[in-house]
């Protein structure tokens, strides 16, 4: 075998997809609690890793039922489950599934206000390939002054700033927040849009009857390599919650790759199509 070959080959580890959905409690339009529904969801989906977000444990609204560890073993995957509300015995969260090797980072509370539904992320690092990449999911809330709060606290020293969330990272759930928002800006001037490294007009994901905002993503820094993006949007899909879920199809490339990458990026936005500079906006 060609010896550039055998280089190639080890620059190109297997693809790899992850997915972020809002489970709605795993209540579907239909008013029903299922988390068998949400699992034949995901699993049609095939990713090797999963952050779910509106998670019911424990809850009586929901029929008691762990939502997390159901979804989990219909999967054949491990789950950390992170509780951002607390009613005695019941719990209200989010989680990071996998098959692959994972061990829980961190998980705590984010900025919130009085009145409104407390919000939390969960920390997991997943070893695939060789590399242990950092995933972490997040719900943020609805007014803007939180959300920009909980940005700043995610982009902070105890969460993406800390020393052991290094290179290839991966931030994802639902955001409620748009493209046009100071809390999305902010993500945006440390990590990628999944979505817009690939595709000028992104995929909306909810309402899942007919998706008006897109207000889940999927960011990540350099050395990810993002090969393809998809919102699911089968009648099962459109049935089995309020949001639609969101797949990253990717590869961990090498650092010296990823300044390359960064740096060609960098020329395309600064060279206009006549070869003349531009100027930043």
């Amino acid at each position: 075998m060609n010896p550039l070959d055998c280089r190639n080959q080890r620059a190109r580890p297997t693809p790899l997809r992850i997915m972020t959905y809002n489970v709605h409690r795993c209540v579907g339009a239909d008013g029903r609690a299922d988390p068998r529904r949400i699992a034949e969801v995901i699993a049609a989906c095939q990713p090797d890793m999963v952050a779910l977000q509106e998670l019911d444990v424990g809850r009586h609204r929901t029929g008691g039922i762990d939502q997390a560890h159901a979804i989990a073993h219909s999967l054949g995957m491990s789950v950390h489950f992170n509780p951002a509300l607390q009613v005695e015995e019941e719990l209200y969260g989010d989680a990071i599934l996998t098959a692959l090797p994972m061990r829980l980072v961190k998980a705590g509370p984010l900025p919130g206000s009085v009145g409104f539904e407390p919000r939390a992320a969960l920390w997991a690092a997943v070893e695939a390939n060789g590399t242990e990449i950092q995933i972490i999911n997040t719900h943020l809330g609805l007014p803007a002054y939180e959300r920009m709060a909980q940005a700043k606290t995610l982009l902070g020293q105890n969460w993406l700033g800390h020393p052991d969330c290094r290179d290839p990272v991966i931030l994802l759930g639902d955001f409620n927040v748009r493209r046009q928002s100071v809390a999305y800006r902010m993500f945006t001037g440390r990590l990628r849009d999944a979505q817009l490294v690939l595709h000028k007009r992104a995929r909306r994901t909810f309402p899942a009857r007919m998706p008006m905002l897109r207000i889940d993503h999927i960011f990540c820094s350099r050395s990810v390599d993002v090969l393809g993006v998809e919102v699911p949007r089968s009648r099962l899909v459109r049935t089995a919650s309020d949001h639609l879920p969101l797949v990253m199809d990717f590869r961990v490339i090498e650092h010296e790759r990823a300044r390359v990458s960064a740096a060609t990026e960098t020329a395309l936005v600064s060279v206009g199509p006549s070869g003349q500079k531009s100027a930043k906006s």
